[in-house]
């Protein structure tokens, strides 16, 4: 029961709480109730079973719960009549469950279609300009985009605490803002669209390969990201990066078929079977990668995307163009000269040009920038491993390992690290770490 509440959780609390910060405008109380409705799932759904429509016995319990709460609080008394007026709550218990009394699919299907819309444009609300950059970002995973302090911390290569700090001092200057609930205008949008994108990729990528938990990839989480990038595209057609994301979300996704093998062990890209990525995923990525080269409106998720589909095009892992993906790359560090796309810039130069040309690159990135980056001290493992630089590749290992969080990643690194290991002490076996 757990493992499935908390695949429910996963999958739904985003946007229940996008749908009670619309209801009750009020992010905190949005949260609070929504967190109360799970603790109600945890301890009923056990004997009553799970509902046929989960997100919205959740949605309907936590508005009831917070309009419960609102009744207590004399000094609110405004907002919850407005919450009354609006969603028509006379005569309903708000401490009743939905599903307890009478037949309420209706109004729960009604609630539940309006999610979506929610959640996109609950993302552009968060993403304020009164926030800095970051603190945009961060605020809308999590409140929205299904992520949990630490896989956003992570992503913002920050610890725990300053990131958990960083959103409580989003979420207070909205309200002395008094701008935390008013939806955006059209006219807006353009203004919030790069944290918005930001926010839906960094979804994808946590969906891709997971901080946690027992599987590589998290489905929900790269579905959920797909879905807005298409809400996204179709509001705001106009926007070339947009598309590019999109396109960039559709070609990684389709190789996801064949990441992971038969035994659940991580599989690399070179080492994929090919024939099982999905190829209307990559005839619609390739779509939108033309159309956004039409356009001739290039931006980091267009660029990211179109060296996506350099890979796609290629047959085998021998036949990539490195050459050409490169060459991209140097074209994306025009526009985001930050670490991580020069550690895969330089991981692309391994590939063209020899391990040591790679291992040059990665010397002249901040190393002090990535040092808690788990992919940079993968990344240069394998190349001083390649390089013949066994001794600083089982180091590099190590810290590779300290720092990995998934365990199907984590079994994959530690078999590499182990057989590196074998060869240099091949009669006394894998040395132990």
């Amino acid at each position: 029961m757990s493992d499935e509440l908390a695949a429910v959780f996963r999958r739904e609390a985003g946007r229940c709480t996008a749908t009670l910060i619309r209801v009750l405008g009020d992010i905190d109380l949005a949260e609070d109730a929504v967190a109360e409705a799970f603790a109600i799932a945890a301890a009923r759904w056990p004997r009553t079973g799970v509902p046929p429509n989960p997100g919205a016995w959740i949605t309907t319990t936590a508005r009831n719960r917070a309009i419960d709460r609102l009744r207590r609080e004399a000094t609110r008394l405004d907002r919850y009549v407005a919450a009354h007026r609006l969603h028509g709550t006379d005569g309903v218990d708000p401490g009743l469950a939905p599903g307890e009394d009478g037949d309420d699919s209706a109004a729960l299907d009604e609630l539940i279609d309006v999610v979506p819309d929610d959640q996109l444009r609950l993302m552009f609300l968060c993403c304020h300009p009164a926030l800095a950059p970051d603190a945009q970002v961060a605020l809308t995973l999590r409140l929205l985009g299904g992520l949990e302090t630490p896989e956003i911390a992570r992503a913002f290569l920050v610890p725990e605490a300053t990131l958990a700090q960083r959103i409580v001092r989003a979420k207070r200057k909205l309200r002395a803002n008094h701008a935390a609930y008013r939806i955006p205008s059209a006219g807006e949008l353009p203004d919030r669209l790069h944290a918005v994108l930001h926010v839906i990729a960094l979804v994808f990528t946590e969906g891709h390969t997971a901080t946690s938990g027992d599987e590589l990839v998290r489905a929900e989480l790269c579905a959920t990201a797909i879905r807005l990038g298409r809400a996204l595209v179709e509001l705001m057609p106009d926007e070339p990066e947009a598309a590019g994301l999109l396109a960039l979300m559709l070609l990684t996704d389709a190789r996801r078929p064949a990441r992971v093998g038969p035994d659940g062990s991580f599989v690399r890209l070179a080492d994929q079977d090919r024939s099982r990525w999905d190829r209307a995923l990559i005839a619609e990525g390739h779509a939108l990668v033309r159309a956004c080269l039409r356009r001739n409106r290039p931006g980091p998720f267009q660029l990211q995307a179109a060296i996506a589909a350099v890979h796609a095009d290629a047959p085998s892992a021998a036949a990539t163009d490195w050459a050409q993906i490169v060459a991209i790359y140097d074209q994306l560090l025009a526009f985001r000269p930050d670490p991580v796309v020069r550690l895969n810039r330089a991981v692309a130069v391994a590939e063209l040009r020899g391990a040591a040309a790679g291992l040059v690159a990665l010397d002249e990135l901040d190393a002090a920038a990535l040092a808690a980056y788990q992919p940079y001290h993968a990344a240069r493992a394998d190349l001083l491993a390649r390089a013949g630089r066994h001794t600083e590749a089982l180091a590099a290992y190590d810290r590779a390992l300290e720092l990995t969080t998934n365990p199907v990643e984590h079994r994959f690194l530690t078999g590499q690290r182990d057989r590196l290991a074998a060869r240099l002490a091949p009669d006394a076996g894998a040395v132990s770490r």
